[in-house]
């Protein structure tokens, strides 16, 4: 090839690499001005929210509307959850609240062997141990209540099963009125059921998220503190909570709850860690708000 040849081709290439890289870059500057101009991406999945609770569930309280949603059908043990269905049946049997009821060797826990503060011969209403119950999640003071209901233990377990059929909760089983039976089971959608008939009882709503209550045996007060840490939090509105645990069940945590300006119901349960599950509320929380400042998502 001669020189004015190569000089020619060694032109047309450079002209050509030109004009790509003009057309490389007025693609760029169209994908760049799209972004700048808010073009759609992706909408978040619930399934992009990392949760340490091998269950957990998050409805719209009024819709049922599912925002997040993990393993919701799986049948597990409910530790303490067992007790909102608890107090459930107490209120519906209308005993009397102020009826004074001692606490007797028969309330021990035979199963876990858990320890109490309510001693044998510890005289309280019944109101004192409904709220022990929910708020400090007290299992002498729950068994206490399925001891003197009518009909005896036996009867309180039929009635908390007969309540589980009417609200549709097809996959729960009671076997005990504390849940420190690992017999004691559910699903997160059933334990929505749950949390959104309990949250119906004002006296519920009240107990579940007091921080904290004295009552007085033997002479001498003692102080109980709500077992969910997140109703101490003035950055949380909740309207109904319970925790549970037992080994068998992990760390469970159940609550009605206002975020991102709309009644939830959340469920978790075995969320491994002490703080665990209060580490997944909050991430739930963080990404509730995140899309809810995206607006609608089409």
């Amino acid at each position: 090839m001669r020189n004015g040849e190569r000089s020619l081709h060694h032109l047309e290439k450079i002209v050509a690499l030109g004009a790509l890289a003009a057309a490389l870059a007025l693609s760029i500057g169209f994908a760049q001005a799209g972004d700048r101009k808010g073009a759609p991406k992706s909408p978040a999945r619930s399934d992009e929210v990392f949760l340490r609770s091998a269950v957990a569930l998050v409805q719209d309280a009024a819709s049922g509307e599912t925002l997040i949603a993990k393993n919701q059908s799986a049948v597990l043990p409910i530790a303490s959850i067992t007790k909102l269905m608890t107090a459930m049946v107490i209120l519906d049997a209308g005993v009397s609240l102020e009826q004074r009821v001692a606490i007797s060797d028969e309330d021990y826990d035979l199963v876990k062997g858990t320890r109490s503060r309510l001693r044998p011969g510890t005289v309280l209403t019944r109101d004192e141990l409904l709220l022990l119950a929910l708020m400090a999640s007290e299992n002498r003071a729950a068994f206490s209540l399925a001891r003197t209901y009518p009909g005896g233990p036996a009867a309180f377990v039929a009635a908390m099963n007969a309540k589980a059929r009417s609200l549709g909760m097809n996959d729960t089983q009671f076997t005990d009125p504390t849940g420190l039976s690992s017999a004691n089971v559910s699903t997160a959608q059933d334990l929505a059921q749950l949390v959104r008939a309990a949250h119906e009882y004002p006296l519920i709503r009240q107990y579940s998220t007091r921080e904290s209550a004295t009552v007085h045996a033997f002479g001498r007060a003692l102080d109980f503190r709500n077992t969910n840490r997140l109703v101490r939090n003035a950055h949380w509105d909740i309207g109904l909570s319970k925790t549970g645990y037992i080994s068998e069940a992990g760390r469970c945590l159940v609550m009605r709850v206002r975020l991102a300006s709309r009644e939830v119901i959340m469920v978790l349960l075995d969320s491994w860690g002490r703080l665990s599950r209060v580490g997944d509320a909050n991430r739930i929380r963080k990404w509730l708000e995140a899309n809810a400042l995206k607006g609608p998502r089409g």
